[in-house]
Formats: structure tokens, C-alpha cells, sequence
């Protein structure tokens, strides 16, 4: 997953604005008591999604994929005041934690969290999207890119996470059907002539796309 020399890593870290106690309290509690931790953003993706969130000031972001919350309050950090971030997840064990959290965030008022399958509940918002990001059943990214990129606003950004899979997307013997998703991904993207694409090395890998004007 990580593909910088761990000293490289660890200044690039140390040179980094740190986490809030809030998002240092969320990194703590899934790597004590929730499974796959690694799915976690962490401190040096999450200071790069609020960054990026900074810079456009979305007034609204759907996020596909919860796990345990630290991305979308990453994200939400760059929320115009009156802006909503909408996240989804089918993984109702994690509910009763990921709203804790949000309650004890300043954007709380900001923030919903559906439960639910992406699939079903995407066509159900009816909304236009300043910014999206997907972090969820990598089978599926293409099928989400689809449903949501007729509400993404000319403008808009979509950031998608683990694009490189652990770098087996250049590996011509992996051919899980996770990796041929990806794979089929970020072909459509790069060949999509209404996007601008950026492919960043930076953990799993983020594409980040742009809606052209």
C-alpha cells in the first residue's frame, strides 16, 4: 500500500500539519477495536483531502464509503458554512460509532451518514455535487462514476482512493476481479474527454478528476 521509503514518509509526516484531537482520537479507536484498520485515511491523506476540500470550498460532497468517519471530516474542514456532506455506507455495525464522532465534531450540523447500499441510495439524493470522493467496494467504482457524475457540476472534483491497489494494477499477473475494476477505472477516466486527471503515488494512490467547465 505504501510505496515511499518509510523515512520519507515519516518528514513528510513530521513537515505536515497534525490531526485534530478529534481525528487523533478516530486513528486511535480503529486501530485498537475495528477490523482492517489500514482502510483508515490517516494523518498524511487526511491533511491532503482537507487541503484539497480547502482549496475548492464545496457546498456540497457525498462521500461513498464511511468506514469509521476520519475522511469525511477531513473533508468536511473545507465546507462552505452552509455546505452538507452527505457519506454512505452499508456497514451498520460501525453506525453507532461513526455518529458519535460526528456529534462530537464541529460540523456536526454539517454532516449526515446514510446507511445503505451506494448503489440504491446515490439515485435517491437528487443533488448536485461540488465535490465526491470514493472509498468503498473497489468492483463498484466504475458503476458509482457513472450514477454520479451526471450531478457532479462542471468544476467539480472527484477523488477516488486505492487506485493503485498495493501496485498491482501494473502487475500483469494480478487479475483479481478488484484490480481488473481498478484497472477499468482509471482507463475510463484518462479516455473520459469531459475530465481532467491527475493519478497521485500517495498512499494506495488518489486519483483526483476534474469536471471541465
Amino acid at each position: 500500500m505504501n510505496f515511499l521509503d518509510p523515512d520519507i514518509e515519516r518528514y513528510s509526516a513530521e513537515h505536515t500539519s497534525p490531526e485534530d484531537r478529534l481525528l487523533k482520537e478516530i486513528s486511535r479507536d480503529t486501530y485498537l477495536e475495528v477490523l482492517q484498520p489500514r482502510m483508515l485515511s490517516g494523518h498524511l491523506q487526511g491533511r491532503l483531502l482537507s487541503m484539497f476540500s480547502k482549496m475548492i470550498q464545496p457546498k456540497a460532497i457525498l462521500e461513498i464509503g464511511t468506514y469509521t468517519g476520519y475522511s469525511a471530516l477531513c473533508l468536511a474542514e473545507g465546507l462552505s458554512v452552509d455546505g452538507e456532506l452527505v457519506t454512505i455506507d452499508k456497514n451498520i455495525e460501525l453506525t453507532d460509532r461513526v455518529n458519535t464522532y460526528f456529534a462530537a465534531s464541529r460540523f456536526s450540523s454539517q454532516l449526515k451518514l446514510v446507511e445503505g447500499d451506494a448503489m440504491d441510495v446515490i439515485p435517491q439524493l437528487n443533488k448536485t455535487w461540488d465535490l465526491i470522493f470514493i472509498d468503498a467496494d473497489k468492483e463498484n467504482y466504475l458503476n458509482y462514476y457513472h450514477l454520479t457524475i451526471p450531478h457532479l457540476k462542471k468544476g467539480g472534483y472527484i477523488i477516488a482512493d486505492n487506485v493503485l491497489w498495493s501496485g498491482k494494477v501494473i502487475d500483469p499477473s494480478a487479475n483479481d476481479l478488484d484490480t481488473i475494476a481498478l484497472r477499468e477505472f482509471n482507463r475510463v477516466l484518462i479516455e473520459d474527454s469531459q475530465m481532467e486527471v491527475l493519478l497521485l503515488p500517495v498512499r494506495d494512490g488518489l486519483m483526483v478528476a476534474r469536471k471541465k467547465d
